[in-house]
């Protein structure tokens, strides 16, 4: 069995390391056409090694598990403001290329609103000078790694989701991240990039706009957009909700139970 959560010979820290990719490339090259059994996270990545190694790729989806009863903490609760939007970016790998740097700087061009990120990676330390430079230390607010259980509970009191990744490597351009199932399951409208997989579930699904550009003041144009109509936001809220009945882990371990045959 091999489990595949990337696209890992197209993640940017091996883009720009040729002679460690090349390596890894072989240790693919010679191991895929052994396996018996491949899945992976999504259709356009199953697509990718497919075509690379003539092998069987079923899709397994990193969704949560669906449930149905609302945290009841309050923002009060959270020690977060109650009267501003709140715009939240959460990743357990905040890292290079995936936007962050320019959400935080499109921070200079907004008001009354939170920018609320949660989790860790290798760029949290730039972002936070890029907040203290540009003095908008008001308008973010970081919070490292939270238990599943403990996030949702700041999932189901924003206003918005945010997941921006660049279309700048292989394996971000053919991701399908973890968070725009959070937000889902939080009944929080999206704005995203527009990459293959993400633009799927946007387009058939309804839940919300994309942007065209990294630009910061881009980014905070299209917030203003998404802020400035609450009635657009309420559908949006209402159609994550119900994508939130696709893709949850209740239908999707019924793949893996047939993988395995159990």
């Amino acid at each position: 069995m091999y489990d595949s959560h990337e696209y890992f010979c197209g993640v940017p820290e091996l883009i720009n390391r040729p002679g460690v990719q090349s390596v890894w490339h072989r240790v693919e090259k010679y191991i895929f056409p052994k396996l018996k059994t491949v899945y992976t996270v999504n259709d356009s990545i199953a697509e990718m090694y497919h075509q690379e190694y003539n092998v069987d790729v079923k899709v397994v989806r990193n969704v949560p598990v669906r449930i149905e009863e609302v945290p009841r903490e309050t923002r009060k609760d959270l020690g977060l403001p109650e009267n501003i939007p709140i715009i939240l970016y959460q990743g357990a790998g905040i890292n290079i290329e995936r936007g962050v740097e320019e959400l935080v700087e499109s921070m200079k061009y907004l008001e009354n609103v939170l920018l609320l990120i949660i989790g860790s990676g290798d760029v949290i330390e730039k972002v936070k000078e890029i907040a203290q430079q540009n003095e908008i230390k008001s308008k973010v607010k970081f919070i490292g790694k939270l238990p599943f259980a403990e996030l949702r509970k700041y999932a189901h009191i924003a206003t918005l989701g945010v997941t921006i990744d660049k279309d700048l490597s292989p394996n971000y351009r053919l991701s399908l991240p973890n968070k725009l199932f959070d937000y889902l399951h939080a009944g929080l409208p999206i704005l995203s990039s527009i990459l293959p997989e993400v633009m799927k579930i946007m387009n058939d699904y309804k839940v919300g706009t994309y942007i065209e550009n990294h630009h910061p003041e881009h980014i905070a144009g299209r917030i203003k957009f998404m802020l400035s109509d609450p009635e657009q936001l309420s559908t949006w809220k209402t159609n994550a909700l119900e994508a939130a009945k696709t893709f949850n882990w209740q239908n999707e371990e019924k793949m893996l139970e047939k993988i395995y045959n159990i």
